[in-house]
């Protein structure tokens, strides 16, 4: 009886790590939303929300959990942005170190600024825990648009992050 409960464990967990790596998110469509937020950590990332943002998808651009000494000059630089994008309407949030405050920090950013939707720019194997931190810190009263940026991550990779989204469920649904 343990070994067929613990059996049927195992293989649930195996399948919604199989689910999870074959059913990455993809990139949004064009559709235009309020505010663009992205989250750092990954390539590709600010690429994507400064060009959406060239392309007037949206009004304003976070991005979140930025390193305390980068300045918007130098982000401009690097990635080749108008210096009139970045003073303008892109704003650099730098009190988030994780996923969890990357929620916290575009959430108090969402409201003051009064917007009632946005695009979330992140990575495909990111975007299941980020997507599940935003909404508990949002509620349902914003409307969140993912938009994943493809990678193609190592199994390690897939499996550390399932892992991490698991154990953060979890935890909530303890209450920790």
């Amino acid at each position: 009886m343990i070994r067929r409960i613990i059996s049927a464990i195992v293989l649930l967990y195996l399948l919604g790590y199989a689910i999870f790596a074959v059913a990455l998110p993809r990139p949004a469509d064009e559709s235009a939303t309020d505010a663009i937020v992205v989250l750092t950590g990954g390539a590709k990332r600010i690429e994507r929300g400064l060009d959406l943002m060239a392309r007037n998808k949206a009004k304003r651009m976070l991005v979140s959990g930025v390193a305390r000494t980068v300045r918007p000059e130098e982000l401009a630089a690097q990635y080749r942005a108008d210096d009139s994008l970045f003073a303008c309407c892109v704003d650099l949030g730098r009190e988030s170190v994780d996923t969890r405050s990357n929620a916290e920090e575009v959430a108090r950013w969402m409201e003051k600024h009064k917007f009632k939707s946005m695009r979330l720019v992140t990575t495909d194997w990111h975007m299941p825990r980020a997507r599940f931190e935003l909404s508990r810190r949002l509620g349902g009263e914003i409307a969140v648009l993912g938009d994943a940026v493809e990678s193609n991550p190592s199994f390690a990779q897939l499996f550390t992050e399932y892992n991490k989204y698991l154990l953060r469920r979890s935890a909530v649904l303890v209450g920790i």
